[in-house]
């Protein structure tokens, strides 16, 4: 049996698209040495408004890659990259914030599910 709320799903989305957000920054630096290289990134809240707004699939889940681009704005490299390793490493910090309240948000909603549970079952 799977149990699932609106917020546990939301939850989801924001946790797999700060998932996505951790691999592009992971990608992005290791070609920070690949010529021609260009930071690649996306909206996190646009995306997350996107996804939330999408027509879910039969499981009830929306599953679209977030719409990655390049980051414009960057000083790019003689050799033409542009991948800044000060703006990656904040962006990692970022995402690592952002997947821990996540993972945090969602515990809190399980132990609430898991709380109407038990108080169902001492009725």
């Amino acid at each position: 049996m799977q149990i699932s709320t609106p917020t546990s799903e939301a939850l989801a989305q924001y946790l797999s698209l700060t998932t996505a957000q951790l691999r592009l920054t992971a990608s992005n630096m290791a070609n920070i040495d690949t010529p021609g290289y260009t930071t690649q990134g996306f909206d996190f809240q646009q995306e997350l408004a996107r996804q939330l707004q999408a027509t879910p699939n039969p499981l009830g889940q929306s599953v679209t890659a977030p719409e990655i681009q390049s980051v414009d704005g960057l000083v790019a490299r003689p050799d033409g990259n542009n991948v800044s390793i000060d703006r990656e490493g904040l962006q990692l910090a970022k995402s690592q914030l952002q997947f821990r309240m996540g993972v945090l948000l969602l515990k809190g909603e399980f132990a609430t599910i898991s709380s109407a549970i038990h108080a169902s079952d001492g009725k």
